[in-house]
């Protein structure tokens, strides 16, 4: 059963024991966790947990995206790197196999329930990949899916996650290419929304795509912004800034 929720939380609170470790980079890890009352975590591809840290003066609340999917149930996974003074982030890379941490969720709206019915675009960078993947193997599972696109950027080849699984994805699926980008020392995203206006804004005028972006800062927003501006339906358009 879960645990009652403590006064002035709208959701109950349960407890993860953390069952497995995966690097992905020497700052980028995965904690796989399976809910200590055995119960599956229901949610949405896209979806979040709120992890209670505890530090030394306080408790804190973060948000981590399930970066795996609904159907492969437990135990779920969470994605995470290192942050210059990420107090929270640190106390995560504490954690050893037999840890238990407690969580509520799972929250957001930047969900995808089924595949689109037009052509997708997805658009991620680094450990925003986390909400796209189980969005990517959501519509990937229709088999009379339309065609898809991953446009992934990061400033490494290390850190281009999962790229393997996604290559697979792409061999096996005619429909789906997967485009990797090792950026260097430029922003991400700043190149990821410079692709974006190239290929579907400027090279042709269809407008029906659908479009799944998740980021870091104010290139989100520009790039919302830029394909909504040039044609693209508002509610086409999904993202999610962090």
């Amino acid at each position: 059963m879960a645990e009652p929720a403590r006064s002035g939380s709208s959701r109950p609170i349960r407890s993860a024991r953390v069952e497995r470790i995966a690097d992905h980079a020497e700052d980028t890890r995965s904690l796989f966790l399976g809910p200590v009352d055995g119960g599956k975590l229901r949610f949405v591809p896209g979806q979040f947990i709120s992890i209670a840290i505890p530090l030394a003066d306080e408790t804190r609340s973060r948000p981590y995206t399930i970066c795996s999917t609904p159907e492969q149930g437990n135990p779920f996974e969470i994605c995470f790197n290192r942050v210059p003074g990420g107090r929270g982030v640190a106390w995560l890379f504490e954690r050893r196999p037999g840890d238990v941490m407690e969580f509520t969720g799972p929250y957001g709206t930047f969900t995808m329930e089924a595949a689109p019915q037009a052509e997708t675009i997805f658009i991620a960078e680094s450990t925003a990949i986390a909400p796209i993947r189980p969005m990517l193997h959501r519509a990937a599972a229709s088999p009379d899916h339309p065609a898809m696109t991953l446009l992934y950027g990061a400033r490494s080849s290390e850190h281009i996650l999962y790229r393997r699984e996604f290559e697979e994805m792409a061999e096996r699926d005619a429909k789906f290419r997967f485009e990797p980008i090792v950026i260097g020392d430029r922003d991400p995203f700043s190149r990821l929304l410079e692709e974006a206006e190239k290929r579907w804004v400027h090279a042709d005028s269809n407008r029906t795509r659908h479009f799944y972006i998740c980021g870091v800062g104010k290139p989100v927003i520009a790039m919302r912004d830029l394909l909504r501006g040039a044609g693209y339906e508002r509610r086409a358009v999904h993202y999610e800034q962090w």
